[in-house]
């Protein structure tokens, strides 16, 4: 078995990342902390042609060393917006016809296994600040919630793990309704 080189791996400029085919998911950060995570949700996000990731209240937005440094140069390819009031944005969202579901530990949560949706319609995710969550007033919003199962003792990820898994399992699902880009 071979490794196989970066020049074989058919990577996209970021001018052609920009005018590719992406799926109808926004990613909505509240009140992240951690530069690492930020940058590292950009990175996740290039990766499986999100829509558009909005930094909201005090979550940092680039340019930022680090934010960079685990992005890797995903903040030029992903579109991005800073919104500086998450519930303000979560109602232009609703208006522009997507439906919002925080990754969120709440009261009548969906497990990520059980949630059904209609993959035609647009998305909207929100993950919230590492040691609070998504805040209330965002909670009392957004159409549902998504809850990773966990099995351990902690039952908390970290946003940029929290991120990939979610990503991920959204991703495979929006591509297998849409047949692919």
């Amino acid at each position: 078995m071979r490794k196989i080189e970066n020049s074989e791996l058919n990577r996209l400029s970021v001018n052609e990342f920009k005018e590719s085919k992406k799926i109808p998911l926004v990613i909505i950060l509240d009140n992240i902390r951690s530069q690492h995570n930020i940058g590292s949700v950009f990175r996740t996000s290039d990766a499986f042609r999100i829509e558009k990731i909005y930094l909201c209240g005090i979550t940092a937005t680039p340019p930022h060393r680090e934010i960079h440094k685990a992005a890797l140069g995903s903040t030029e390819s992903i579109d991005w917006q800073y919104v500086e009031n998450t519930s303000t944005l979560i109602q232009q969202l609703k208006e522009e016809g997507y439906t919002i579901f925080a990754i969120e530990q709440a009261e009548g949560s969906i497990l990520m296994d059980d949630f059904h949706y209609d993959y035609a319609a647009p998305l909207a995710v929100v993950f919230g600040n590492e040691v609070n969550g998504v805040d209330e007033e965002v909670m009392e919003l957004v159409d549902g919630s998504i809850e990773i199962p966990q099995y351990g003792t902690k039952h908390s990820l970290n946003i940029s793990v929290s991120a990939g898994i979610v990503i991920w399992e959204l991703f495979k699902r929006f591509y297998t309704i849409r047949k692919g880009f």
